[in-house]
């Protein structure tokens, strides 16, 4: 019954003439249906009665109160319907989730060697966040490899020790060859003068035999004379005359033996050594140029040496590295975030490859949210999307980068989609890089997330 109905009913009983009890009363027999039915044969007995009854002065301010108080009654209940109503209407009009959580993706810490674990990050730090970069656990292998490390020491120790050894035979064949150069100096030097000293001697005789050579012209020329006269007989001009000829062979030949001399001079001078009893080079040189070509032999063995001690050196640096690599390892993490799982423990032999510890990635967050088919249909990647925490905070924007529909939702994450179940098509929403240090990680936070349609 409406309160309506139940004014009228009273204003009816007040302006009416006085019933009997039994009249008034209802049936208990006739239930709801015959109530229903009293109520309307009163209403409209109502109705039928004139528009300005006869009621005392007093019925008045009565009736004013009723209606203030029906009034405020119909006004209070719109409110609450506004109230009460207007977040189910609109959460109908928008295209929105369902169910939505603050979710991120897990990275996994696996060991890159065999070993064991010497150290962990303490597991009360679990609770809060932890920084980028910063150690978590470290690895040790006391049993590593280090042949190849050892082969390399003992190459380089041996060549070092050659090296002061070819240092010394260098230092060796260098003064030798120095000597022989010296003694090389003196004889060519000796042998230069010497042909110069010949060469002088060799002109000296071209003078004398010209000189033979014209007395005996002159002598020639005097016996013809006195031959025409009969004063010289002819045997004597004929003796002059051979003697003539005599003096100019030893003059030609006293020239060709200069002409020889020059040459061996200037050949001397160059280095090169003409003779009959001797090469073109004399010993102490012959001997120079092998010391030479054997310092130069004993040179360039040292600088393979070195060579060879330099790449050793280097090496053995690389060599080290990787042998420390292989022996020890410190695990840090990636990104910021906060620790999720810890697979390994102080002192536990570990593979490598193994997992040792699960890392929430909270600088990038994501929104897992199921929607109704109707919505799931509607959206498309990089649709704009608004996240709206449960608690009333402020909504922050993100982008549709996965819908997944009903098929299963990727594996690596914190809190696995398939926990919403009120609805089976789930959608993915990344969120903008967050500051760690500042908002913490709100993995697990839920809330809605409302669709514009519309491209980020």
């Amino acid at each position: 019954m409406t309160d309506h109905a139940r004014a009228r009913v009273s204003n009816e009983e007040s302006s009416s003439t006085p019933r009997s009890s039994a009249e008034v009363a209802l049936p208990s027999h006739k239930g709801a249906r015959g109530l229903q039915d009293e109520l309307k044969e009163r209403w409209s007995h109502s109705d039928e009665q004139p528009e300005h009854d006869q009621r005392p002065d007093g019925a008045k301010p009565m009736q004013t109160g009723v209606i203030v108080r029906r009034s405020l009654r119909v006004i209070a209940g719109l409110a609450i319907v506004a109230v009460f109503g207007w977040m189910p209407l609109r959460a109908v009009w928008q295209s929105s989730s369902v169910e939505a959580i603050v979710n991120s993706r897990l990275v996994t810490l696996r060991s890159p060697i065999d070993g064991r674990v010497s150290s962990l990050l303490d597991l009360s730090r679990q609770l809060g966040p932890v920084r980028e970069g910063e150690l978590v656990a470290r690895i040790v292998n006391p049993r590593g490899d280090r042949m190849r490390l050892d082969d390399l020491r003992r190459q380089l120790a041996r060549l070092e020790n050659q090296r002061p050894t070819l240092s010394a035979k260098l230092a060796t064949a260098d003064s030798a060859r120095q000597d022989l150069a010296r003694q090389a100096a003196q004889f060519r030097d000796g042998r230069i003068l010497q042909l110069e000293a010949r060469t002088a001697e060799l002109r000296t005789s071209i003078e004398a035999a010209a000189t033979r050579l014209e007395e005996a012209t002159a002598a020639v020329e005097r016996a013809s004379t006195l031959a025409r006269s009969g004063a010289v007989s002819t045997v004597e001009l004929a003796r002059l005359t051979r003697e003539q000829s005599v003096a100019q062979q030893a003059e030609l030949a006293a020239r060709m033996r200069l002409e020889g001399a020059t040459v061996e001079l200037a050949a001397a001078r160059r280095g090169t050594y003409l003779g009959d009893s001797y090469n073109d080079r004399p010993s102490s040189v012959q001997r120079e140029e092998e010391m030479r070509q054997r310092a130069e032999d004993l040179k360039a063995d040292l600088m393979q040496v070195d060579a060879e001690i330099d790449w050793l050196a280097r090496e053995m640096i690389t060599e080290r590295t990787r042998f420390v690599e292989r022996s020890e390892s410190n695990i840090t993490l990636p990104a910021a975030g906060q620790i999720w799982e810890v697979m390994t423990s102080p002192g536990e032999d570990v593979r490598a490859g193994q997992p040792l510890l699960k890392v929430l990635d909270c600088t990038q967050a994501l929104i897992t949210a199921n929607v109704t088919e109707r919505v799931y249909n509607q959206l498309q990647l990089g649709d704009h999307a608004t996240f709206e925490p449960s608690d009333g905070g402020p909504g922050i924007d993100g982008t549709v980068t996965n819908l997944t529909g009903a098929s299963g939702a990727p594996a690596n994450l914190a809190i696995n989609p398939d926990v919403l179940s009120k609805e089976p098509y789930r959608v993915t929403v990344t969120l903008p890089p967050v500051n760690v240090a500042a908002s913490g990680c709100t993995v697990g936070r839920t809330g809605r997330v409302v669709f514009s349609g519309t491209k980020s």
